[in-house]
């Protein structure tokens, strides 16, 4: 037997691809990873919802997260572009669990955390290791070639490879199988704040989205973290917030928490501590999860606007259906693309519920308390949306009211007409300014100078 032969080859090692990795090899099964980074790296989307405890309770890592300094999150509260305020909503008001808390994450470390986490549990993980290619006999995948850290390349092979490879998507951009959301284009500025304003009591963990001026289409993340730091990023229309601007993207962060009383009284008594990151943020998804010999999960699948902190757990629940569907192929010895996608009609409905929540948020004029004061009895069903129960049946009723308040989408495919050409549009200003993902603009003026 070829020593480099397992059962799984996972490329990748961000939440879906560690994941993925560690539950199968809890499981039982031969699994090697490979991840072209080298942990702990900067990564954005550090609020998790509470429906993730029950990933990491399969995955044994429960312990590690209620003993790390990861802040606790128990809440999320919505603020009007007009700054009025709504009630927290606790998670513990649908669900008598302590799966209602969960934790607002430092993604350098919580990455980390969990491809250590995939070693300890059996996976041989490899950094620093690029994936060159998908080896493929006929249209089988049959392993990858990769780039070792000392430049030499080495062939692996296994049963099923699967992408996890974030939003470079290879195997979903190689078949050419990625369709973009036409109306969820977005540019982020984010930085982060030592000292800013939180609430002393349970919402003190809570994640705030305020929304910013009519016209913007746009919001603030206000997102605690340990050590007295606060993500602090605006989300909002590219032709709004970058286009005409200049390249002073430290200026227009600060105009725009200027404009938005929420998030410039909590910010007042604090001081800016990293860099403007930037990033535009397309919503995007595959025609296909599964070809024969390969999964597809996580971003490489599809990625949703952040409004609602979903990204990490789409990404793990998307790897615990691939690991039951492996486990599957593996059980009938059949590989094929419809055994191993066998899943994707679930994930499909999961998204698309969050995806209709995504929506409604955008519409001009909808807010939460408005609905809620018509349809109060919706409160429950709102909560858990927002703690990421988005997979039971029956989840998304809601949206039978809620449709007299906000557009409700149909589905993507649907919605782009069934086309499996990719979306990718001509470059404009902003496209150019913020094309590189994590790019930083580091400001030459000083925090305290430039109003910080």
């Amino acid at each position: 037997m070829n020593t480099n032969t397992y059962d799984v080859i996972v490329m990748g090692g961000g939440p879906a691809g560690s994941s993925v990795a560690t539950m199968l090899a809890r499981e039982g099964r031969q699994v090697i990873l490979f991840e072209k980074e080298v942990f702990p790296r900067h990564h954005i989307g550090e609020s998790l919802m509470t429906d993730t405890y029950w990933t990491f309770r399969r995955m044994g890592l429960l312990d590690k997260l209620k003993a790390s300094p990861f802040v606790r999150k128990y809440s999320v509260q919505f603020a009007n572009a007009a700054g009025k305020e709504s009630r927290p909503f606790f998670f513990f008001e649908s669900v008598h669990h302590e799966s209602a808390v969960t934790w607002q994450v430092t993604r350098a470390e919580f990455d980390k955390l969990l491809i250590d986490h995939a070693a300890e549990s059996g996976v041989t993980a490899h950094q620093g290791v690029l994936v060159k290619q998908v080896l493929f006999e006929g249209d089988q995948a049959v392993g990858v070639e990769v780039q070792m850290q000392d430049g030499s390349r080495e062939k692996f092979f296994a049963k099923v490879v699967v992408d996890a490879t974030g939003q470079a998507a290879m195997l979903s951009n190689k078949f050419r199988w990625r369709v973009r959301d036409p109306k969820l284009k977005k540019a982020v500025l984010y930085s982060y704040w030592k000292g800013a304003h939180r609430e002393p009591d349970l919402n003190g963990g809570a994640t705030l989205v305020l929304r910013t001026e009519k016209g913007s289409n746009g919001w603030f993340w206000y997102i605690p973290l340990e050590n007295d730091i606060t993500s602090v990023g605006i989300v909002a229309d590219p032709e709004y917030l970058v286009q005409g601007r200049g390249q002073d993207l430290a200026k227009i962060y600060n105009e725009e928490i200027e404009k938005c009383e929420p998030c410039r009284k909590r910010v007042q008594g604090g001081t800016r501590v990293d860099k403007i990151y930037s990033i535009l943020d397309y919503s995007y998804r595959s025609k296909q999860n599964a070809g024969n010999g390969f999964i597809i999960i996580g971003d490489a699948y599809g990625f949703l606007d952040p409004i609602y902190s979903s990204g990490v757990l789409l990404a793990l629940k998307m790897a615990e259906l691939a690991t039951d569907a492996i486990h599957d192929a593996f059980n009938h010895d059949d590989f094929s693309a419809e055994r191993l996608g066998q899943y994707q009609a679930k994930l499909d409905r999961g998204i698309e519920s969050m995806r209709k929540l995504v929506y409604a948020f955008y519409n001009e004029g909808f807010s939460f308390s408005g609905f809620l004061r018509k349809y109060p009895d919706e409160r429950v069903h709102i909560i858990n949306l927002l703690i990421g129960d988005v997979f039971r049946e029956g989840v998304d009723q809601v949206y039978g009211p809620m449709a007299e308040f906000a557009e409700i989408p149909p589905p993507l495919y649907e919605q782009v007409d069934g086309t499996l050409t990719p979306q990718v549009p001509t470059p404009d200003e902003a496209d150019l300014l913020l094309s590189a993902k994590y790019r930083s603009y580091d400001d030459s003026v000083s925090a305290s100078e430039s109003g910080d």
